[in-house]
């Protein structure tokens, strides 16, 4: 009988250190790197774009808790080369009304969007590796027949969001990547941090579109143009 109390005082304890250990608040600084050759596949687009320029590297930070998470472009006075040739989006996600409103950058203009959480069909694989000094669990989304996304999540950091609207598995994205590996975002620190309301206030513009109505007008100015498909996949239907 005293050893059935020692395990069960002794399994208790474990329990609560485990909880303890678990982080509910954090921010997140990720690098991403995007390869502009396996982007812009045709010869005349490449021919602009030097080889040692080849990979484009930014950061951006991710700040979560239990039901919000703000992604959005590190400030950086450093000039930027090849500016045009990827988006910087701000996306805030509010997991209790189900919602995002994100800030995009299209062709110069900054466009104010709202919409229902992003909702995607993972698989978690049993194959694991550690980011950020977290150990992380492998899991993948079929976008569409020709882009499957990776995503590798840590059970240690509850909040289940990730880097632009990326949510919806068993704790935190640490890190994220389509499967040619074009695009690829991973955490270099985890700063366990208390936030506050206040931090995940966005200005906002007088014209506020949803997806769908920006969807819509985009189709009727450039829907027979040949890069439009690609394009408009691209900005709403993976990140």
């Amino acid at each position: 009988m005293k050893k059935v109390k020692s395990c069960l005082i002794a399994f208790c304890l474990l329990a609560g250190v485990m909880g303890q250990a678990q982080i509910h608040s954090a921010k997140i600084t990720f690098e991403r790197k995007t390869n502009l050759y396996k982007k812009f596949k045709d010869q005349g687009t490449q021919r602009w774009i030097k080889e040692e320029d080849r990979i484009k590297i930014e950061y951006f930070e991710l700040l979560v808790n239990d039901s919000m998470a703000l992604f959005k472009p590190q400030e950086s006075e450093l000039r930027e080369t090849y500016a045009w040739a990827t988006a910087k989006n701000t996306v805030l996600q509010d997991a209790n009304s189900q919602s995002r409103y994100m800030i995009k950058t299209i062709w110069g203009e900054e466009l104010h969007l709202t919409d229902s959480l992003f909702k995607r069909e993972w698989k978690i694989t049993e194959s694991s590796r550690k980011i950020a000094g977290y150990s992380c669990r492998k899991a993948f989304w079929q976008a569409n027949d020709s882009v499957r996304i990776y995503a590798w999540f840590s059970y240690d950091i509850v909040p289940s969001f990730g880097p632009e609207s990326f949510n919806g598995l068993p704790g935190t994205i640490l890190g994220l990547a389509t499967e040619d590996g074009g695009v690829v975002y991973f955490a270099k620190t985890v700063q366990v941090v208390k936030t506050e309301p206040a931090q995940f206030v966005l200005p906002k513009k007088k014209k506020v579109y949803t997806v769908t109505e920006l969807k819509t007008m985009l189709t009727k100015q450039y829907g027979t143009e040949k890069w439009f498909p690609q394009m408009i996949n691209s900005q709403f239907g993976i990140w």
